[in-house]
């Protein structure tokens, strides 16, 4: 990466595209500390939490220990249980991971990320391993937490429609560089029926380098780029 000068507002969601490679993964991990090759200046919150696409939860503690990794005493088990019902898995405290669905166990993620009030949420393709109405799901239950939290949020997606759909403002990482940085100005509900969807969803993908024929988009209304 090279070049990269960025500010993000407090509360603002940003999305992150960009091709395999292009360092969005490096970028995140610069910004959550996990990256001690990174050079540069970098300003971030002290309260920073990640969920990735791979839940990780401990398969030997249960669903409230995990999300309470870390953190010891009745009040972060009450600050658990609370996150719990937050993303829907109230009762499933004493559950062994395995036993959760792929979206309960994402669920489960995301809850140990909100249980420590993060003013940076960063979001590395959490939904990428989910089915299509699972994601829609996770989709709305993200914006639902977001808006209730209001954390400063960065996703980074291979998902076009996803961006847009979750995002304030879209940045595209392109061999290092930001190349494209945009605000969503699509009215909510966000349809892809919408021609300013539409639009800004072809701009994304011209600066993306895929062609929308080629690439079978139409009429299929959700895009996702090549590993």
């Amino acid at each position: 990466m090279r070049g990269i000068d960025i500010e993000v507002a407090p509360g603002q969601f940003v999305a992150l595209l960009g091709r395999s490679g292009s360092g969005k993964s490096t970028m995140l991990r610069t910004l959550a500390g996990l990256d001690e090759n990174a050079g540069g200046d970098v300003y971030v919150p002290v309260r920073r939490s990640v969920v990735f696409q791979d839940p990780r939860l401990l398969p030997w503690a249960s669903v409230l220990a995990n999300v309470t990794l870390g953190q010891h005493g009745n009040a972060a088990a009450d600050r658990g249980r609370q996150a719990l019902r937050e993303v829907g898995l109230d009762g499933h405290e004493d559950d062994w991971p395995k036993t959760l669905s792929g979206g309960e166990a994402q669920r489960a993620s995301l809850a140990r990320a909100l249980v420590r009030e993060p003013q940076l949420l960063l979001l590395d393709e959490p939904f990428g391993a989910l089915d299509a109405l699972t994601r829609i799901r996770m989709h709305a239950l993200v914006q639902e937490l977001c808006s209730r939290h209001r954390p400063t949020v960065l996703l980074v997606t291979h998902d076009v429609d996803e961006a847009i759909l979750l995002a304030d403002r879209v940045l595209v990482l392109t061999d290092g560089l930001i190349s494209l940085d945009l605000p969503v100005e699509v009215p909510s509900p966000r349809l892809r029926s919408d021609e300013r969807f539409g639009a800004l969803r072809s701009r994304l993908l011209q600066e993306l380098g895929i062609d929308e024929v080629a690439a079978g988009a139409h009429p299929i209304p959700a895009v996702s780029l090549p590993q």
